[in-house]
């Protein structure tokens, strides 16, 4: 089973750029997106409803903005979409596909910066961060669980490549990168890292100017986080800078049977 997650940056704008081949040729069961930014009824139907998928959205309140979908091979058993805090349910952060006893998470992170640059978002995306986690630990009770998306912060030096100069860039802020250290000590685990620990070079986010993509400046913010008993499925974690369409790429895992 494969298990993919985009953050798409629109889309709409993704679809011009062939997201519907990229999707029957991924080789995913289950591609979580983020940064959808348009509601069901605006897309075209072999993307809303594309052969072969089951396609779930969570979109924002306000258009244009967030957002979050789920498309899988396999109808889910249940979906969930709300954290049950409006000011959380209003952006279109947050949906899961259950799967039996597994769970799949498709997580939109906030970004902390603010409108003015000023990291006046901080405590909201902290707040939504203890949110989900709340969640993702009754979840893990269950079964397996899975949470893909769009994470909004490097966690250590090494998965930045100007570590230096970001340390009071929302981002890569201490108190946010202590809201992922606290997850891993509760267990998660962060798939590719695990699998690739000491690799540097790696990231899933490049600014769209300056060639940053070209020179591969850029930042590990998209994860595929695992509960213990997932991340015991788990065989190979990937990231596939290859992949254009967004100024993100997809990330992924590929997990054993169920034994």
């Amino acid at each position: 089973m494969r298990i993919v997650s985009w953050n798409v940056n629109g889309i709409r704008a993704c679809t011009r750029k062939g997201f519907a081949e990229f999707l029957n040729t991924c080789g995913a069961d289950v591609l979580a997106l983020q940064e959808v930014r348009a509601f069901p009824g605006q897309l075209d139907p072999e993307i809303r409803t594309p052969a072969g998928w089951h396609a779930v959205f969570a979109p924002a309140e306000r258009p244009g903005y967030s957002g979050v979908a789920i498309y899988s091979r396999m109808p889910p058993t249940r979906i969930d979409d709300t954290l049950h805090e409006p000011r959380f349910d209003v952006e279109g952060r947050f949906i899961v596909a259950h799967f039996g006893r597994m769970a799949v998470a498709s997580v939109y992170f906030p970004k902390g910066s603010g409108r003015e640059r000023d990291n006046s978002r901080v405590p909201y995306k902290l707040d939504f961060y203890a949110a989900v986690f709340e969640r993702i630990e009754r979840l893990r009770r269950r079964g397996p669980v899975f949470v893909a998306g769009d994470y909004n912060t490097a966690h250590e030096a090494i998965d930045l490549a100007r570590p230096k100069g970001n340390l009071k860039s929302s981002g890569f802020l201490p108190e946010e990168r202590l809201e992922i250290t606290r997850w891993l000590d509760a267990g998660w685990v962060d798939t590719f890292r695990a699998l690739h620990p000491n690799e540097p070079d790696h990231y899933t986010w490049w600014r769209q100017f300056g060639g940053a993509r070209e020179n591969n400046v850029g930042w590990r913010i998209d994860y595929v986080i695992a509960s213990p008993s997932g991340n015991r499925r788990v065989r190979d974690a990937f990231i596939w800078p290859e992949v254009f369409g967004s100024d993100h790429c997809p990330v992924g895992v590929d997990l054993r049977a169920d034994e």
